[in-house]
C-alpha cells in the first residue's frame, strides 16, 4: 500500500518511497546549455535583487553569481521595458563569456512575458496572478463564472506557450502560497490543494498545445505548507499529466541567518529525501551570492548518488522505471503526506516537563564533559540549562549525562545532589544493560543505548520494574535495513506495555535518522502502540553549515510529518548554538514557537528599500516578542498572501513608501519609509501584542 488521496472520488497514490531514498525519474527539460530532470544533477539557482533596468548593476551581480558557481540566474521582469532590457543584459553576459541560463520572472504582465521569452532560456509564470483580476476579494464564483475566467486565462496564456515552444524556451509554472487567484481561493481556499490546481490548469493548457518543456514549483513561507503542496502536486500531476515533470524547490521568504538556512534546508531537504526535486533556490534576505554555497551544501549528498560513465548516467540506488515514472510499492506511511496532524501518543510527566500527547515538543542536549570530571561537568550542565535566564528563554530543558560503569554511579549521585532542583532535568544514558536498572531510581529518565549487532538478554525486559522514572530505549543504527531498529524497538515496547510499564520513550540514532524513525512510527502504529518518540540526530564532525543543514533535514522533516515528542541534537557546535539549533528546528516546523518569527523575502528588482538593512533594524526592535509573526516584504507581489498567518506586515509599496498590515488587512497605506518602523511598533502596541524588553 502507498499513501492515497482522493480527488474527484478517485484514490491517488503518492508515488514516492518514504523509507529509503529513490530519486523520482522526470522528463528531461532543456535549459539553454544545460538540462533539468532525468539523470541530470540537481541544479542550484539564485535570483538578482538589482533593478532589471540597471544593466550595469544587474550584469555585475550576475557575474558574481556565476563566479560563485550559480547554475541558473533569475531576473525579475515587472514591465515591458524591463523585458526589452533583458536583451542588453544577456548580450553583455555572453560577451563576457558567461553562458549561465537566464530566467525571466513574470507575475502580472502577459505583455512583459511575450517580450522576455525572446531573450532568456526559461520563463517563470505565476498562475496566481498571470491574467487574473482583483486580488484578495471575498467574491464567490459560480461554476459558469469560474469557467469563463479560466477560458480568459487560456486565451491570454496560450500565445506565450506557443511563442516559448517556437523559441525553444522552457517554462516554470511557479505557484506561490501567497498569490493564488481569487477564483482558485474561492473554490479551494488558500491551501496546498489550491496551489496544485492553479499549476495544473496552466499545465493542461501547455499539454493541449503539445508543449512539454515544463517544470513546477510550489513555494510557501510555511515549510509544512510547502512540503504538502509539492507532495500533492506529484501525486496528482504524475497521475494526470503526460509526463512526470521536473520540480524546482524552495521555501520563499525564509529570512536570514541560521533561521533562514534551517528553514530552507528543512523544506527543500524533506522533499529531496523523498526523491523529489531537480533544481533548488535558497531564498535568503541577504546578498544573493550567499544563497549559492548553501544550495550546493543542501544538494551535495543527493548529487553524489549520481555516477556518470561516458555518455551514460545512472543512479547508485535501485531505480525501477515504468513509462517514465518510478514504481514504489512501499508500505503506507504513519502520517498523511498531504496535511499535518501530530502523531497521537501517550502523555506523562517526566521530571520537570510533560512529554507526549498534546504537550509541546521538548529540547534535550548532551553534555560532552566526562562524568569523571564532576566540576567541569556541572559547569557545562548549568550552561546548557542556563538557570539564571528568564523562564521563557531558549535553553535546553533536559541534559544527558553518559554513564559508562558502576564506578560512575557515585559520581552521578554527587552530581545530582549538587544540582538541587535541576536534577529533574538530568537524563542518564548507558549501553550497559546491567547498569541501566540501577540508573532508573536516580534520575527522571534513564536511556539504554542498544548497539546494533548486540542483543539483550532473554529476561532483561522481564526484570524491569516501575519506579516512577521514565525509560528510553535508543537503537544505535549504522548498517542494517531501517526496518531492523524499528522492529526491535516495537517488540521491546510491546513487552513493556504488557508489563504495565507506560512511561517509555523510543528513539533511533542513525545516519538515516529520517527513514529509520519513520519506520519506527510505522511499526508502532501497526502494533497499536502510542508510545512517544524522541527525534535524535548526531553529527559531531561536520562543518557548521553542514551540521545545520543535515540536522534540519533529518530531524526537522519528522516534526513536519507530525512525528516527534522531543528533539535531541548532538553536534560539535558551541553550547548555545546547539540549543538554538534545536529550537530553530521546532519553530521552522511550526510545532513550537520560542521566539519572534520573521517572514522576510530576499528582495528583487521590485524592491525599492534596503531590505537587508531594514530587516535587521526591525529585528533589533521587536525580536524579543516571543511567538509573534512579522512579515517583511519587498513588494506587493507575494506580500499579503505569504503573510496570511502573520500578525503584522511591513510591505514595500513604491520608492520610499511602505504599507503596514495587521493580519491580511492593510491598515496604513503608502506611508513614508522613514516613519514606518515606529508606526509598526505602534500598531503592535495598539493590538496588545507589545511587551517591554527585559
Amino acid at each position: 500500500m502507498t499513501a492515497e488521496i482522493r480527488t474527484a472520488g478517485h484514490a491517488i497514490e503518492y508515488p514516492v518511497p518514504l523509507y529509503s531514498y529513490r530519486r523520482r525519474f522526470t522528463h528531461e527539460v532543456c535549459f539553454g546549455g544545460i538540462a533539468l530532470g532525468g539523470y541530470q544533477p540537481i541544479r542550484v539557482e539564485s535570483m538578482t535583487n538589482t533593478h532589471t533596468m540597471d544593466t550595469a548593476a544587474t550584469v555585475a551581480q550576475c557575474r558574481r553569481l556565476h563566479e560563485a558557481g550559480c547554475e541558473i540566474i533569475r531576473l525579475t521582469v515587472p514591465t515591458e521595458r524591463d523585458a526589452e532590457n533583458l536583451r542588453n543584459i544577456r548580450d553583455q553576459l555572453r560577451r563576457d563569456g558567461i553562458s549561465t541560463p537566464l530566467v525571466a520572472d513574470i507575475h502580472f504582465s502577459p505583455k512583459a512575458a511575450m517580450k522576455a521569452v525572446e531573450f532568456v532560456e526559461n520563463i517563470r509564470v505565476n498562475p496566481g496572478n498571470y491574467a487574473t483580476g482583483a486580488k484578495f476579494s471575498s467574491e464567490d464564483y459560480t461554476d459558469a463564472e469560474y469557467r469563463a475566467e479560466l477560458e480568459k486565462v487560456r486565451e491570454e496564456f496560450t500565445p506565450l506557450v506557443r511563442k516559448a515552444r517556437d523559441f525553444g524556451v522552457s517554462m516554470r509554472i511557479g505557484t506561490n502560497h501567497g498569490s493564488l487567484s481569487d477564483r482558485i481561493v474561492s473554490r479551494f481556499g488558500n491551501s496546498p490543494e489550491g496551489m496544485v490546481e492553479a499549476a495544473l490548469e496552466f499545465a493542461r493548457i501547455c499539454e493541449d498545445e503539445e508543449y512539454y518543456d515544463l517544470l513546477f514549483s510550489m513555494k510557501s513561507s510555511n515549510v509544512r505548507v510547502m512540503i504538502h503542496a509539492y507532495r500533492l502536486l506529484v501525486a496528482r500531476a504524475d497521475a494526470e499529466l503526460r509526463h512526470a515533470y521536473p520540480l524546482h524547490l524552495g521555501v520563499t521568504e525564509a529570512g536570514d541567518g541560521d533561521e533562514g538556512r534551517i528553514k530552507s534546508a528543512m523544506g527543500i531537504g524533506a522533499l529531496l529525501e523523498d526523491g523529489l526535486g531537480d533544481t533548488i533556490r535558497v531564498s535568503l534576505t541577504e546578498d544573493p551570492v550567499n544563497e549559492v554555497p548553501v544550495g550546493f551544501a543542501i544538494v551535495r549528498k543527493y548529487n553524489e548518488h549520481l555516477q556518470v560513465k561516458g555518455e551514460k548516467a545512472y543512479l547508485k540506488v535501485n531505480q525501477v522505471v515504468e513509462h517514465g515514472r518510478s514504481v514504489t510499492g512501499h508500505d503506507s506511511p504513519p502520517f498523511d503526506p498531504y496535511s499535518y496532524s501530530r502523531r497521537p501518543t501517550f502523555s506523562f510527566d517526566s521530571g520537570a516537563e510533560r512529554l507526549g500527547g498534546d504537550a509541546m515538543p521538548r529540547v534535550e542536549s548532551s553534555a560532552r564533559t566526562s562524568i569523571a570530571d564532576p566540576d567541569a561537568l556541572r559547569a557545562e550542565i548549568l550552561e546548557r540549562l542556563a538557570p539564571e535566564l528568564p523562564g521563557d528563554s531558549i535553553r535546553s530543558e533536559y541534559v544527558n549525562v553518559g554513564v559508562g560503569c558502576v564506578e560512575d554511579l557515585s559520581s552521578l549521585e554527587s552530581l545530582l545532589e549538587s544540582l538541587g532542583g535541576l536534577r529533574d532535568r538530568i537524563v542518564a544514558s548507558t549501553a550497559d544493560t546491567i547498569l541501566f536498572p540501577r540508573l532508573l531510581p536516580l534520575v527522571s529518565r534513564a536511556r539504554l543505548d542498544i548497539i546494533e549487532g548486540e542483543s539483550l538478554s532473554t529476561g532483561f525486559i522481564d526484570e524491569l520494574q516501575d519506579n516512577g522514572g521514565t525509560m528510553e530505549f535508543s537503537f544505535i543504527h549504522e548498517n542494517s535495513s531501517v526496518s531492523v531498529p524499528a522492529e526491535v524497538l516495537a517488540r521491546i515496547a510491546a513487552k513493556l506495555r504488557m508489563k504495565g510499564l507506560s512511561r517509555v520513550l523510543l528513539s533511533v540514532v542513525s545516519p538515516q535518522g529520517l527513514f529509520a524513525t519513520r519506520r519506527l512510527a510505522f511499526e508502532l502504529s501497526k502494533a497499536g502502540l502510542d508510545i512517544p518518540v524522541v527525534v535524535r540526530h548526531r553529527d559531531r564532525g561536520g562543518d557548521r553549515s553542514g551540521v545545520l543543514i543535515e540536522s534540519a533535514v533529518q530531524a526537522g522533516t519528522l516534526f513536519c510529518d507530525g512525528i516527534g515528542d522531543l528533539v535531541a541534537v548532538e553536534t560539535g557546535l558551541k553550547v548555545q548554538d546547539e540549543v538554538s539549533l534545536a529550537f530553530n528546528i521546532l519553530q521552522a516546523a511550526r510545532v513550537r514557537m520560542s521566539k519572534t518569527e520573521f517572514i522576510s523575502c530576499p528582495g528583487c528588482g521590485r524592491t525599492y528599500f534596503e531590505l537587508e538593512k531594514t530587516t535587521a533594524l526591525i529585528k533589533q526592535r521587536v525580536s524579543h516578542l516571543k511567538g509573534l509573526k512579522i512579515g517583511i516584504m519587498g513588494c506587493i507581489v507575494n506580500g499579503p498572501g505569504e503573510m496570511a498567518d502573520a500578525d503584522f506586515g511591513y510591505v514595500g509599496s513604491g520608492k520610499g513608501r511602505v504599507s503596514l498590515y495587521v493580519g491580511r488587512d492593510c491598515v496604513v497605506e503608502n506611508m513614508p519609509e522613514a516613519d514606518a518602523l515606529e508606526r509598526l511598533i505602534g500598531l503592535i502596541r495598539q493590538n496588545g501584542k507589545w511587551v517591554d524588553p527585559s
